[in-house]
């Protein structure tokens, strides 16, 4: 079992930042990757970006060089750093845990993007 919970959502205005954190704890060692995914209203769940245990990394096309995954081991902790926010960047977002078996995810925070 893996257990992910998310912090760091809120309300930024357009050009801001917001610094996302996701505390692993579990079976760490069972993980494969890490995820954020985000999900706005009306919209299906999509791909923000991923980092594998070795430390590739992969972006949606629509938040490269704005938004910067990373992991902090020793704390057991996934970061999305979001950069340059925009509107269309409103909405839940999601911490994902891949395992050869399973998909955990999180219980997602707001990011609200708004003037």
């Amino acid at each position: 079992q893996v257990q992910l919970v998310e912090s760091g959502g809120g309300l930024v205005q357009p050009g801001g930042s917001l610094k996302l954190s996701c505390a692993v704890s579990g079976i760490i060692s069972s993980i494969a990757s890490m995820g954020w995914f985000r999900q706005a209203p009306g919209k299906q769940r999509e791909l923000v970006a991923t980092i594998t245990t070795g430390g590739s990394t992969n972006y949606a096309d629509s938040v490269k060089g704005r938004f910067t995954i990373s992991r902090d081991n020793a704390k057991n902790t996934v970061y999305l750093q979001m950069n340059s926010l925009k509107p269309e960047d409103t909405a839940v977002y999601y911490c994902n845990a891949l395992t050869k078996r399973l998909s955990y995810w999180g219980q997602g925070t707001q990011v609200t993007v708004s003037s």
